[in-house]
């Protein structure tokens, strides 16, 4: 029956059909538009004469399921969903291969106001709020001071999930310094590209299409293989080593075939963030998981934040005519050596499971931890 099992995976799947599809909507209306968008921008800020144009680079900047599933195969079935997300990648850089560059946005848009109409129709809300007293119902100015303290409070919660487990905070080191180091990469690399060979909205979708149609085979169906083999910590650590890798030919690359010959190792590190999810989720109670991912998830958006503060000006600077020594790609270089600071970190994990697994998420019977009060009651 395989690894994750015909049956477990309709089983484990069925329930987020619907957010699926819109998922999927989403990520193509996204995908399409990123190719295009670099043509776009460097064809309003920089000369006609030249490919150089090191000011494009700083827009970057503006740009900026456990309860179901046995500890045991959570890495198959976070890899399940990220591999969606890179088929529909895989999708929209189909699209914006072969549509008109006047249709691709407007495709764009359409596709994205389809997503969010198809999950306000189909997409069931699984929370279990808690019955609202007219108690709770508070004046405008208690409602001000109540809210924030409800989020502080939910805040530190947290933080103290983390603070008491080793590895849950190296998981997190892990986490800040991959995701700064490869956010800092995908936002330039195209403006670099283009600036150093001269590439254009099909050579970009065919270098992430190379990504994005390998990475279904990669997290869909090796990874289950290989975690079985080595675990979630050895699958993380060899993501990482081949993110290392593909910034480091970034950085030191050569000829116009260097930057598809690195997108091989893309086939590689996009299964680091389904065995990140997977190492949170079996060190967290099943309580804790929407905090323990939540928190995770700000850990990545402060790294997303800061990566352009080093890389844009960095790959602006070095690009140019005033760079004091000719290495186009410094900033890349610079960019594997955080994700190797990534990669110590990942080496020194011990991840085990703090929780059996629950039917907590798929029972008739509601409990206190389900029921939620809203936000504003």
């Amino acid at each position: 029956m395989g690894v994750f099992g015909g049956q477990g995976m309709s089983v484990a799947v069925r329930p987020l059909l619907h957010l699926l599809v819109g998922l999927v909507l989403y990520e193509v209306a996204e995908m399409m538009a990123v190719p295009a968008l670099v043509d776009k921008v460097t064809a309003a800020l920089c000369p006609a004469d030249g490919r150089s144009c090191p000011e494009a680079i700083y827009l970057t900047g503006l740009q900026a399921s456990a309860d179901v599933v046995e500890p045991s195969k959570r890495a198959t079935a976070f890899g399940f969903i990220t591999g969606i997300a890179s088929a529909s990648h895989a999708l929209g850089d189909i699209f914006t291969r072969f549509l008109p560059k006047s249709w691709i946005f407007q495709v764009s848009v359409i596709l994205l106001i389809c997503s969010v109409l198809y999950m306000k129709i189909f997409l069931v809300e699984t929370l279990q709020r808690a019955p609202s007293s007219p108690s709770q119902h508070s004046s405008l100015s208690a409602l001000v001071i109540r809210v924030p303290q409800q989020r502080w409070e939910s805040i530190k919660e947290n933080i103290n999930i983390f603070k008491n487990s080793e590895s849950l905070r190296r998981i997190a080191y892990v986490d800040f310094f991959y995701k700064l180091g490869m956010s800092g990469v995908i936002d330039v690399r195209l403006y670099y590209l283009k600036s150093v060979f001269g590439f254009d909205k099909n050579q970009f979708s065919e270098i992430l299409m190379v990504v994005d149609i390998g990475s279904i085979f990669s997290q869909i169906l090796v990874l289950p293989l290989i975690s079985h083999v080595i675990g979630e910590k050895g699958i993380l650590c060899v993501s990482i080593l081949a993110s290392i890798s593909y910034a480091f030919l970034y950085g030191v690359a050569w000829a116009w075939w260097v930057p598809y010959f690195s997108s091989l190792f893309g086939i590689i590190f996009v299964m680091a963030r389904p065995a990140i999810h997977a190492i949170i989720s079996r060190e967290v109670l099943s309580t804790d998981q929407g905090k323990a991912q939540g928190f995770i998830a700000t850990v990545q958006s402060v790294a997303i934040m800061l990566a352009p503060l080093f890389m844009n000006p960095l790959t602006s600077y070095f690009i140019s005519e005033e760079a004091p020594f000719n290495c186009k790609g410094f900033s890349f270089l610079v960019a594997s050596a955080v994700l190797a600071i990534s990669l110590f970190f990942a080496w020194r994990l011990n991840p085990k499971c703090r929780d059996e697994f629950t039917e907590v998420a798929v029972s008739d019977e509601p409990n206190d931890e389900a029921l939620q009060a809203p936000l504003l009651a």
